[in-house]
C-alpha cells in the first residue's frame, strides 16, 4: 500500500491545475532540535572539526573531502573516496541545505545531522577510525588546544566528548544553506527574478509531475519532524532502458540499512536546491548531466517521455534553484602534539 499511496500521491499533484499550486520558499532558517540550539562557538568549533583531516585513520580525510562547501557540497565524483583511495558504494550528498531535511543519508537511515555526523568518522571505507571511543580518546582530547573550543561552546567538565563534536558539527551545518535563489525570489513576489524559459520549465515541472516529489521549499517532498523522512520508489517504471544503462535497481536502498522487503528500491527524495551544481547525479554518480537526469526521471518515475524543449525549460527552471552561497573561509586549527602524529603514522 505504500507504493500504491506514493502513486495516488503524484496523481494528485499531476491533476491539480499548475496556478492552483503553492509554490513554497525556502523558510529562512532550518529546524534546531532542542538538545542543540545553536550558538556562535558551536559553529565556531563545528567549522573546525568539519574541516579537520585528523579524524580520520589517515590524517588525510575530513568531512569536507567528501562535502566540499567550496563547491556544491559534495565532491562531483560518482562515488565518494575515503580513507586509503577505498571508494563507498554511492555518491555523497550535498551537505548544503542538508538541514532542511527530516531524515539524512540516501537511505534515511539517521533522523539528524547531530547523528549522521556519528557515521563517517567509523565507516572504514570513509574516515576509517576504530570507533568513536579511539576518535575521543586519541584524537580529539589528544589535540589540547580542542579543549577551550569545547569548553567556550559547552561548558566546563567533561566536555570533550562524541556526542559534543557532534553536535558541534551539526550547529556548523545549519548555517549551510541557501534561501536566496532565484526561484525564492520569485515566489516572494520578484517577478523578474526568472526569466521566461526558467518560468516555462517551472509550469511543465508542476504539469509532468516532478512535483509530487520534489514538493516544498527545499524540493525534498512535504515538511517532517525530524526522523520522519519521505520516501519514494526509485525507480518506479523499470521497463526503459535507462534502468539497465545507469545500473538504477543494483543497489537496494532503503532495504540495505532496514533488510525490510518493503524497503527494497526506497530512496530518501533527496532536494534539488543547487543541484545544478551537484554532477554526477542519483544515488550511484551514473549520470553525469541534469539534462539527461531529467529525461531518467521522466522515464522511471513518470513513464513519459519529455519533448527536448521541455527538458530544456525544466533545466532552465532547476538552475534557478541555485542560491547565494555564504562566504566560508579555512578555518585555523589547533596544532598538532607527536602523539597525534604518531597515531597518525601507525
Amino acid at each position: 500500500m505504500k507504493r500504491f499511496g506514493n502513486l495516488i500521491l503524484l496523481a494528485a499533484f499531476v491533476a491539480t491545475p499548475v496556478m492552483a499550486l503553492q509554490w513554497q520558499a525556502l523558510p529562512d532558517t532550518p529546524p534546531v532540535p532542542k538538545d542543540n540550539p545553536t550558538t556562535a562557538a558551536k559553529v565556531e568549533l563545528g567549522k573546525m572539526l568539519y574541516f579537520d583531516p585528523r579524524f580520520s585513520s589517515t590524517g588525510t580525510v575530513s568531512c569536507n573531502s567528501c562535502h566540499n562547501v567550496m563547491l556544491g557540497g559534495e565532491d562531483n565524483r560518482p562515488v565518494a573516496v575515503g580513507v586509503e583511495g577505498q571508494k563507498g558504494g554511492r555518491s555523497a550528498p550535498t551537505v548544503w541545505n542538508a538541514a532542511y531535511l527530516s531524515v539524512q543519508f540516501w537511505d534515511g537511515r539517521e533522523p539528524t545531522l547531530e547523528a549522521q555526523a556519528k557515521g563517517p568518522v567509523v565507516n572504514p571505507i570513509e574516515m576509517g577510525m576504530e570507533s568513536h571511543e579511539m576518535l575521543v580518546e586519541r584524537r580529539l582530547r589528544a589535540i589540547p588546544g580542542y579543549r577551550p573550543y569545547f569548553e567556550k561552546a559547552f561548558g566546563s567538565g567533561d566536555v570533550v566528548n562524541i556526542d559534543n563534536f557532534a553536535k558541534a558539527i551539526a550547529a556548523y551545518e545549519r548555517t549551510l544553506i541557501t534561501p536566496d535563489s532565484p526561484y525564492n525570489r520569485y515566489v516572494k513576489g520578484d517577478k523578474k527574478a526568472l526569466t521566461a524559459q526558467q518560468i516555462a520549465g517551472m509550469e511543465k515541472f508542476a504539469k509532468v509531475g516532478c512535483i509530487g516529489c520534489h514538493s516544498g521549499g527545499a524540493f525534498a517532498g512535504p515538511a517532517k519532524p525530524l526522523g520522519e523522512g519521505f520516501f519514494m520508489r526509485f525507480p518506479t517504471f523499470t521497463d526503459n532502458p535507462y534502468v539497465e544503462k545507469y545500473r538504477l535497481m543494483d543497489d537496494g536502498g532503503r532495504f540495505e540499512a532496514t533488510g525490510k522487503e518493503s524497503d527494497k528500491h526506497m530512496w530518501r527524495v533527496p532536494t534539488l536546491l543547487n543541484i545544478a551544481l551537484t554532477a554526477p547525479y542519483f544515488h550511484n554518480g551514473a549520470v553525469e548531466t541534469l539534462d539527461e537526469a531529467v529525461r531518467v526521471m521522466a522515464r522511471t518515475q513518470l513513464g513519459k517521455e519529455l519533448p527536448e524543449q521541455d527538458v530544456a525549460d525544466i533545466v532552465a527552471f532547476l538552475n534557478a534553484l541555485t542560491g547565494e552561497f555564504p562566504k566560508q573561509t579555512m578555518p585555523r586549527l589547533p596544532a598538532t602534539p607527536a602523539a597525534v602524529i604518531s597515531d597518525i603514522k601507525k
